[in-house]
């Protein structure tokens, strides 16, 4: 007869948040963190540049319907890039011993995956609004790769560490132990 496994051990929890935060840390420390910051970074002037300089002249040439898809759209990108701005700044601020690990876990400081219900896809709005200016579509386009690409960082750095910090299947199995052992 075989033995059902047994729970996982605060200990060995303990492990596996340590492993997972000190996984956390390095990305902070590495190039790909730094690249990736710069590229925020960078994307969120030139965004800026854009949308208050020759953005505000290429919505003015639009007409009405595309420049609601305009004005719109670039709400969007903004509200997106603010987004990765925000999430960037809380890596740097943990690198740099501004924040506490468990300040930058809280579930406010996480991407969540873009509303996108009732919303145009990219691909629907660069196939419907052929009139939206070429820098648009291009700040958008490359916005939500990058958008995605730090999700995915997000998820793969802060849920290993949410998973064993008490819901995992072996938390519930020792409380399930402890239940029938009474």
């Amino acid at each position: 007869m075989m033995s059902a496994p047994s729970p996982m051990t605060h200990t060995q929890n303990d492990t596996l948040i340590a492993q997972s935060e000190a996984r956390l840390m390095e990305f902070t420390r590495s190039e790909l963190f730094a690249k990736t910051f710069r590229e925020g970074m960078d994307m969120v002037e030139e965004t800026a540049a854009y949308l208050d300089g020759p953005g505000r002249q290429d919505s003015k040439r639009l007409g009405r319907d595309d420049a609601l898809t305009y004005a719109s759209q670039s709400m969007r990108l903004t509200t997106r890039l603010m987004q990765v701005a925000s999430w960037l700044l809380v890596q740097r601020a943990l690198k740099e011993g501004d924040m506490s690990l468990a300040e930058a876990r809280a579930e406010k400081y996480r991407l969540v995956a873009e509303n996108k219900e009732g919303e145009l896809s990219f691909s629907e709005v660069a196939k419907n609004a052929y009139a939206l200016p070429a820098r648009l579509l291009d700040l958008m386009a490359r916005s939500e790769q990058l958008y995605e690409r730090i999700m995915r960082l997000d998820r793969s750095l802060y849920a290993a560490i949410a998973a064993q910090a008490g819901n995992t299947v072996a938390d519930q199995m020792t409380r399930l132990n402890e239940a029938f052992k009474r």
